[in-house]
């Protein structure tokens, strides 16, 4: 069925072209996406189709729709993955930095899904299939240890775990700043933004989402830190940490790559914008994950090595 989105357009909103515009409202929109609905006439404003150069105002009613695309099932491929444990319940890879963890629209292949589906005889079946094996999610380029389940038990009791928070997930990151006090705890509700509903900003109306973080080494005008999550929200290192003002380095979706912390854009912007090739994507790293075996009963922990482009960066740094 095609999907079908109501807005009025917001009092604060700045006059935007409306395919933009949409493309940001829209989860898992793209902006060719819109603009092929906007020639179908399947986007009206007031109840009026109009144009992709149309300037939204406060207090339009736009009515989008948008044509699902065609249902595709995950398909095996033989992509090279890292594997960091596996037995008959469950697998543990290291994913690299850049692959997607499971097919969605603009992703269909080249993911883990598609990578373990040619590794493994079977995958659990409790998600659609798309997802099978999926318990758990790391962002795109987020490097580091995730855990797939290849039968129903497997992913129900390891679901279980991740639901009632007792799941060990450490992470490290190399971000904008030095830090006051070398612990704390992050504690802010995180939800949708409104003005880009593919951003995840604090809010009040959000779900709840604690991080806890330690410094474990710092530089001029960055720090290596480690964080473990309480909760499991979207972004939620990556928002957390540019909330307090020490967004994770290279991150290009929460002010990452802005060379504006401690005077570094006059005096160093050369330097940084070197680091800056090495880490194209976030500097952070889902360095160890423990959770306890769904048949065995016995609590186990798996640990990483930094990959490649952080080890570079750390390099540089020291």
């Amino acid at each position: 069925m095609p999907h079908q989105i109501d807005i009025v357009v917001p009092a604060h909103q700045h006059r935007e072209r409306i395919d933009k515009f949409l493309a940001h409202q829209i989860e898992n929109a793209t902006r060719s996406k819109v603009q092929k609905a906007i020639e179908q006439g399947l986007v009206l404003v007031n109840g009026k189709p109009v144009k992709a150069s149309h300037e939204v105002s406060p207090g339009e009613a736009v009515h989008c729709t948008l044509p699902q695309p065609p249902r595709v099932k995950a398909l095996p491929e033989a992509i090279p993955i890292e594997i960091a444990y596996e037995d008959e319940d469950l697998v543990v890879v290291n994913k690299p930095a850049g692959m997607v963890t499971h097919p969605a629209y603009g992703n269909y292949t080249g993911t883990l899904v598609n990578a373990l589906l040619h590794h493994c005889a079977k995958l659990s079946t409790v998600n659609d299939e798309l997802r099978p094996g999926v318990v758990h999610r790391l962002d795109k380029d987020t490097s580091g240890l995730i855990v797939a389940a290849k039968n129903d038990a497997a992913h129900a009791a390891l679901a279980r775990q991740f639901s009632q928070r007792t799941i060990e997930r450490e992470y490290w990151a190399v971000v904008w700043g030095i830090f006051k006090q070398r612990r704390g705890t992050i504690d802010a509700s995180l939800g949708r933004s409104k003005s880009d509903r593919k951003k995840i900003m604090v809010t009040g109306e959000g779900k709840p989402a604690v991080t806890e973080y330690e410094v474990l080494e710092s530089f001029t005008y960055l720090s290596l830190v480690r964080l473990r999550l309480q909760t499991g929200r979207t972004h939620q290192i990556r928002v957390h940490l540019a909330h307090i003002g020490h967004p994770v380095f290279g991150d290009p979706t929460y002010g990452g790559r802005r060379i504006a912390w401690g005077g570094a854009e006059a005096k160093r912007k050369a330097e940084v914008q070197h680091l800056l090739t090495f880490m194209p994507r976030q500097a952070l790293h889902a360095k160890t994950l423990g959770f306890v075996h769904p048949t065995t009963n016995q609590f186990q922990r798996f640990d990483s090595q930094l990959p490649q482009d952080m080890k570079h960066l750390l390099a540089a740094l020291r």
